[in-house]
């Protein structure tokens, strides 16, 4: 099985107090050693800054981990954008317990939001479990998307048998069955001969 591949997402500390960065750089090295134990392969580290979305659009990772001290709304916003054509697992480690901080993570996107649970032995459970609700996610969404799909060829069919009903005086069957045999003719979808249908009905008036 490929070892996951994990972009983390380190955010910036403006602060200049030596505690705020070394607390910073621990974090980072707990967390780096924790994903290098737990097997992950982490392909890159980077800022949270307006090449964010196209550094991510070329790496391809698995996953995205972001690495917040606190506030993150400025990496949340670069990471909805690179995220926003092919979904990916977010895993938050963060300080920030406002509820509003929280709230905004999970409307961009983000599968897990732990605070205060950066410790080495988590780190690995704590993927596994986003991991695995981030593919339930995305099956629940796929499973709406292919439900909203057939209903919008549905209603192209019915539209297009209506057409030949009131042009052609066919019986329903009689427009279905003539969509059925230009679509075998043509190889193809009975819904996409029934949008041509009304396609040049449209340009003709």
């Amino acid at each position: 099985m490929p070892k996951l591949r994990i972009v983390v997402v380190n955010t910036v500390i403006h602060d200049e107090d030596d505690e705020a960065l070394h607390a910073q750089a621990e974090r980072a090295r707990v967390l780096r050693i924790g994903l290098l134990e737990a097997g992950y392969d982490i392909v890159a580290s980077l800022p949270p800054d307006m090449y964010l979305p196209e550094r991510i659009g070329q790496l391809q990772p698995d996953m995205i981990i972001v690495d917040a001290e606190s506030d993150a709304r400025d990496v949340l916003e670069h990471i909805v954008i690179a995220t926003r054509d092919e979904r990916r697992p977010i895993v938050m480690f963060t300080e920030d317990q406002d509820p509003e901080s929280m709230e905004a993570a999970v409307e961009a996107g983000v599968s897990a939001y732990i605070v205060a649970g950066l410790q080495g032995e988590r780190i690995k459970p704590v993927l596994q479990v986003a991991l695995a609700q981030f593919k339930r996610e995305q099956k629940l969404l796929d499973e709406l998307s292919d439900t909203k799909s057939k209903l919008a060829e549905r209603k192209v069919i019915e539209k297009a048998k209506g057409l030949l009903m009131e042009r052609q005086r066919f019986t329903e069957e009689q427009a279905y069955q003539k969509l059925r045999s230009m679509a075998m003719s043509k190889n193809l979808k009975l819904s996409e001969v029934a949008q041509r249908i009304l396609d040049v009905e449209d340009l003709l008036g």
